[in-house]
């Protein structure tokens, strides 16, 4: 059985099934002009390209939307923003996290411990396979977040294959309900499609007024809904989409007519915001943090340029209009009249503000907003390169004590809920391995265990707090010339740790067993070398008792 099931529609009820989520639709939709027209101001200042995106008929596609930017500063910020949250949360080049079982004692078992092994390998295979197409929707999806607070993940299975696939979903068209207990569990996804494409979906089951548009102009865009909600009349004894968690229809809005209903075991859209203010659904992000100050930077800009026009081309003072009327402002020209008989000049420019003062201000503002777009914190390491490994761990802590409260929530809002659905998908298309035995009878609970740079920096307290134990007991050896201090440290277990914690990769590091190796390889030498340097002293007192014995 596959893991979303479509079924038959009644002809008889498909208006009024269509005419009731619309108007579910529409009433979350109407909810929400406030947000909408917040979004709209950011956009138009920060991420340009989204402008009038929140609107059911958006603008022109490839007009000009930089109207109202004047210093790209905020953009830029919010570009290192994506990278740096991609950088911390889900780096492509490393696996940013692992599958446990729940229970400790099944994670003693080795048998558990493989499997979840392999299912996380699985997952990271299947997750960045080129089709897969997550580490740009992945990012799209970040950039959305730092601009407005709320992303969207929808993930389906690969229709050409077997496998995953990604789409960021633009907050412009998704809508959604959260439970009694604040967590997102409908939504409502408002979207354009072509005729075109419609009808490679659903065929003859669309309305007349769409298919009659496949002969004369097929790249008509028409509006659909997609609704995916908690079933209430669930059957849990039912194979087929019924016994299934959530519900899924999709409606066309021309018509209005219910296209086809499904069923999904697990929520396919993973939503996160980045903050949330006490009694509102949706996010708010850091360029709604520093608003004012992306405003203020633009007008200042405006002065400074204005500024910096008459500085560079002044405007020109006279007595009266007999100089300018001649006046030539050519290289290499020469003007008459424009200085009296002593040298005095008749003509003066204009005095222009202080423009240095301005900079000044600018630069305010840029600092409150690079703070906003995590930036800052980022340029430390950069700026002062001669650190010793001490003051690293220590910085890196700092980030961690910075970063943790409002990334760390992507990892319970945004990433368990991802890889909840990408393991419901691989274990419906039979890509897991079979499970053990012991597992199943746990019903295969598994936690999702992460292994970031973000965890890392988080972990990163314990590693500093260790390196200034070291420094003191090193002091008070060096000071009174005892080395037992450094016996109270276990440099076996430390080691390991600390490579995990500064993301050495495994292969890098020798295992103990290759230690101790060493140890006693190197143990063994100094023994022999031991014995070479005693060995003349032994030959001589050897010597010495051969004489005693044979005087005697």
């Amino acid at each position: 059985m596959n893991f979303r099931q479509q079924g038959v529609i009644n002809q008889v009820d498909t208006e009024a099934k269509a005419q009731e989520l619309l108007q579910e639709y529409q009433h979350l939709a109407g909810n929400r002009g406030t947000w909408e027209s917040h979004w709209q101001e950011i956009a138009e200042r920060v991420l340009p390209a989204y402008s009038n995106s929140f609107y059911s008929q958006p603008g022109s596609q490839g007009d000009k939307r930089t109207d109202k930017v004047f210093d790209s500063t905020a953009a830029i910020a919010l570009n290192r923003f994506t990278a740096i949250v991609d950088s911390l949360l889900t780096p492509r080049n490393s696996q940013w996290h692992k599958i446990i079982a729940s229970d400790p004692y099944l994670q003693k078992d080795r048998r558990v411990r493989l499997y979840f092994e392999e299912v996380s390998r699985l997952l990271f295979k299947y997750r960045y396979a080129p089709l897969a197409n997550f580490a740009s929707q992945n990012q799209q999806n970040y950039k959305g977040l730092g601009a407005f607070g709320t992303g969207c993940m929808f993930v389906d299975e690969l229709t050409s294959g077997r496998g995953l696939r990604y789409r960021a979903i633009h907050l412009g068209e998704i809508y959604f309900r959260e439970n009694h207990q604040g967590l997102i569990d409908a939504a409502y996804r408002y979207f354009p499609m072509t005729a075109r494409q419609a009808y490679q979906r659903w065929g003859d089951r669309l309305p007349e007024a769409i298919k009659s548009r496949m002969n004369q102009n097929p790249d008509t865009t028409y509006m659909f809904l997609h609704v995916v909600k908690p079933r209430e009349n669930r059957d849990v004894e039912r194979l087929d989409f019924m016994g299934m968690a959530f519900e899924s229809h999709y409606v066309s809005a021309e018509g209005p007519t219910h296209l086809e209903e499904e069923g999904y075991n697990s929520f396919p859209y993973a939503i996160s915001r980045y903050e949330q203010a006490p009694g509102e659904t949706y996010g708010r992000s850091p360029a709604m943090d520093v608003l004012p100050a992306v405003k203020t930077l633009n007008e200042e800009k405006k002065t400074v340029l204005k500024q910096g026009h008459r500085a560079v081309d002044p405007v020109l003072l006279t007595h009266d209009d007999g100089v300018v009327d001649t006046f030539s402002l050519r290289p290499g020209a020469i003007n008459s009249g424009g200085v009296s008989a002593d040298g005095r000049p008749l003509i003066h420019t204009l005095p222009v503000g202080n423009i240095n003062i301005g900079k000044d201000l600018m630069d305010d503002e840029r600092a409150v907003i690079n703070d906003a777009f995590l930036v800052t914190i980022f340029q430390i390491l950069t700026e002062t390169p001669a650190m010793t490994a001490t003051e690293v761990l220590e910085r890196t802590r700092e980030k961690g004590i910075l970063l943790a409260p409002t990334l760390g929530r992507q990892q319970s809002e945004y990433l368990g809920p991802l890889i909840e659905r990408e393991t419901d998908i691989l274990s419906r298309q039979g890509l897991l391995p079979p499970m053990p035995e012991a597992l199943k009878e746990a019903a295969g609970e598994y936690s999702v265990q992460y292994d970031s740079p973000l965890s890392r920096a988080a972990k990163a307290e314990e590693a500093a707090g260790l390196m200034r134990t070291v420094e003191t007991a090193l002091n008070i050896s060096q000071a009174s010339g005892n080395p037992e201090p450094l016996d109270h440290f276990e440099w076996d277990e430390i080691i390991p740790e600390i490579a995990q914690i500064q993301g050495t990769p495994e292969r890098w590091m020798r295992s103990l067993e290759k230690v101790k190796e060493i140890r006693e390889g190197r143990a063994q030498a100094a023994q022999e070398q031991q014995q070479i340097n005693a060995a003349p002293a032994a030959a001589a007192m050897m010597k010495a008792n051969a004489a005693v014995q044979k005087v005697s």
